[in-house]
């Protein structure tokens, strides 16, 4: 499973943005999870009336792109923008139709769920449905059984990687893509969003959360934008948001089945996954932390960081693991520079003491990550963050562990 983190600044990508060494395509993963923080500008037009889906739709483009390389199909629509050489077009269409675009059959659904089908049904309406249309969307999951998307009714078929789970929330973008022939193996799959923004509800902040079961074993994977500021005390904010993900997130029940397994509650899946800008800082000023950067001390810095502290303390991610970081600061650089906020004359007003904003952590048993590293992209103020894991997994067929 690859995952990877990455607040764009509210920037909309042009077409002449790889992603290949972010999501590193030539170590080829079964998962992709991707999850994106501020892709629209958080201002009060995208929180309280009309949230704008063209960004996404062009981080989806260049997803596609990326990770289906020889596979590629280029969505197309009624009106495009490419660049000059037109190596990438960005369609004008919806997320919606961008999405079954980039499933893996045409006329093939998702299962929702694939429990025994010999039970009692108590109403036919209500027994292994699909997630009621209040908590989610034909924009959420790549299952539904509609009219060939965009490009034909041969384009998904051709892909390497299908859109299996897709959302927006204001500007938290969460992904999930699958090799094609992995699709057939998720069930019941659900998405639920919980807003931390203002007024403590609103989604300019908070978590989407895709739950699903894969095989026999139950993943879920977390998106989140949680409470900023560094000033003392804002760590709790954070605290807070979490608590509050962790008990508010509740995914519909789709089978009626009395001993169903298939959680409803995060801290219920077997193997869990969390990523996001979490906004934890560094509690040091910020010329004591721009002494320990230049001298490279991560480990001192690493001491200090509120996240850290926060865990050891039991006061959030209790039971949680994080690999070790070894990378610097990924939070606040000049745009287009190398360079943290602050360090010069025209950045002084922008200055943010340099913080690990943006993390992965898991939760679960028989999950091993293998790396966890920040890439250099210099597109927003934010370095991207990304991890690999190996995920045991009980396969249906004889009940023994895969890799």
């Amino acid at each position: 499973v690859f995952v990877s983190t990455w607040n764009v600044g509210g920037k909309s990508p042009d077409s002449k943005l790889n992603l290949d060494d972010i999501l590193q395509v030539r170590e080829e993963s079964d998962i992709y999870v991707l999850g994106f923080q501020e892709i629209v500008p958080l201002n009060a037009g995208n929180v309280l009336v009309i949230e704008d889906n063209e960004p996404a739709v062009k981080w989806l483009t260049l997803i596609n792109r990326s990770l289906n390389k020889a596979n590629y199909v280029p969505l197309r629509g009624p009106r495009s923008v490419g660049s000059p050489e037109g190596s990438l077009v960005f369609p004008k269409i919806k997320l919606r139709k961008a999405s079954k675009a980039l499933r893996t059959e045409n006329k093939r659904k998702l299962k929702s769920c694939n429990c025994p089908i010999g039970l009692e049904r108590k109403n036919s309406k209500e027994f292994c449905f699909r997630c009621p249309q209040s908590q989610t969307n034909e924009n959420d999951i790549s299952s539904e059984d509609d009219e060939d998307g965009p490009n034909g009714p041969s384009s998904a078929n051709s892909i390497k990687y299908s859109l299996v789970a897709i959302k927006q929330m204001v500007g938290i973008f969460l992904t999930v893509w699958m090799r094609k022939e992995l699709v057939q193996y998720v069930s019941h799959l659900r998405i639920s969003c919980v807003g931390r923004g203002i007024l403590g509800c609103l989604g300019n902040k908070g978590c989407i959360s895709v739950s699903m079961l894969f095989h026999k074993t139950t993943l879920c994977f977390l998106c989140s934008h949680l409470a900023s500021g560094e000033k003392e005390g804002d760590e709790l904010r954070r605290n807070s948001d979490v608590i509050e993900i962790l008990r508010n997130t509740q995914f519909p029940r789709i089978c009626k089945t009395s001993n169903s397994r298939v959680p409803e509650k995060i801290l219920d899946h077997d193997r869990v996954i969390w990523l996001g800008d979490l906004n934890y800082r560094i509690a040091l000023s910020y010329s004591d932390t721009g002494k320990l950067l230049k001298e490279r001390a991560w480990d001192t810095l690493y001491n200090n960081d509120q996240l850290k502290i926060e865990r050891e303390a039991g006061r959030v991610f209790k039971g949680w693991k994080e690999g070790k970081i070894y990378f610097a600061p990924t939070y606040k650089y000049s745009l287009n520079s190398d360079i943290y906020a602050g360090e010069t004359v025209e950045t002084k007003n922008k200055r943010r003491t340099p913080a690990w904003c943006d993390r992965i952590l898991w939760r679960g048993s028989e999950i091993y990550q293998l790396s966890y590293e920040r890439k250099e992209s210099r597109f927003s103020d934010h370095r991207p963050v990304c991890a690999t894991f190996w995920v045991s997994v009980e396969a249906m067929e004889d009940g023994s562990k895969r890799r």
